[in-house]
């Protein structure tokens, strides 16, 4: 489906619609850097039967239209907002993967009516994110290159990835438009919203990938959590960056215990010893390294 929303063209991936505004928040997910809403296949596909889900290609992303200019976060927070009036969900969580989670970030800032928390995969953080500048350079000049793009995506990966997943993430690579590509590196990673993330009153479940190499849980905890009243920080094990891709079954779990728990119930409940940590961690057994489940 593709919607006119805030002077452009998203196309948009629903499903679940059976579930529209029946009791359950809607589901709008908010792809990476150089996805696209295929990106949630998965993920959607665990748990359409219970939710409605929405996943747009952010513009100039996948199939959606690529604008000249206006690429600035608060450009997709307000395409993200039109797209939730233009359907009329009544209550959602917003779920962000890398880019999408600096994107859920600055949207949930605003306190919009409807939202009730967050979901943050590896999310970029409110600050600037720390992208060493040769890998910058090389990005930048790295667009449409399929080399680079298989580079990227192995690296991004920490478990192997069948053989449609891996390459659905690198097509998606491939079409990303130069505009949001050279918009995102350039300005959009760098923009410091860490101000405005102080004022997001909804629970946030931030979900780190425990060998994601950038987005550590070190840094999710100093830049993301400690910044936000009810954050808390879970740790997956044996996945780097691309959780979506590497632990789609493990991210549907954590989906689902957010939604049917509160945040403000976590530390409660693994207090009172009604859920184990490996449990609320996906079942693998594994303790995080060095973190723990936090409510702050």
């Amino acid at each position: 489906m593709r919607f006119k929303v805030n002077g452009t063209v998203l196309n948009i991936f629903e499903a679940g619609a059976k579930n529209y505004n029946q009791g359950r928040p809607s589901l709008v997910f908010l792809h990476y850097f150089g996805g696209s809403s295929l990106a949630w296949t998965e993920v959607i596909e665990g748990l359409a039967n219970d939710y409605h889900c929405v996943a747009p290609d952010l513009r100039g992303f996948g199939a959606s239209d690529a604008l000249p200019e206006n690429y600035a976060l608060k450009d997709y927070a307000d395409d993200i907002t039109d797209l939730i009036s233009t359907l009329t969900i009544e209550n959602y969580v917003s779920i962000g993967h890398s880019m999408g989670g600096k994107i859920a970030l600055t949207l949930a800032a605003r306190n919009p009516k409807g939202l009730k928390s967050l979901i943050l995969l590896a999310p970029s953080p409110p600050t600037p994110e720390p992208i060493p500048e040769m890998e910058r350079i090389k990005l930048l000049a790295a667009h449409g290159n399929r080399c680079v793009a298989t580079d990227t995506v192995c690296k991004a990966a920490g478990a192997k990835l069948s053989g449609e997943v891996f390459e659905r993430a690198i097509n998606d690579n491939l079409r990303t438009s130069e505009m949001a590509w050279r918009a995102w590196l350039e300005s959009g990673s760098r923009e410091d919203i860490s101000s405005e993330v102080k004022r997001i009153s909804v629970p946030v479940l931030v979900a780190a990938g425990e060998k994601d190499e950038t987005m550590t849980p070190k840094l999710l905890r100093r830049e993301v959590v400690r910044r936000i009243k009810k954050a808390c920080l879970v740790v997956v094990p044996e996945v780097k960056h691309l959780l979506p891709l590497e632990a789609a079954e493990t991210v549907v779990k954590l989906i689902r215990e957010h939604c049917e728990n509160p945040h403000d119930d976590v530390e409660e409940s693994l207090n009172k010893g009604k859920r184990t940590e490996s449990e609320f961690y996906g079942g693998t057994g594994k303790q995080p390294i060095n973190e723990r489940t936090t409510v702050r």
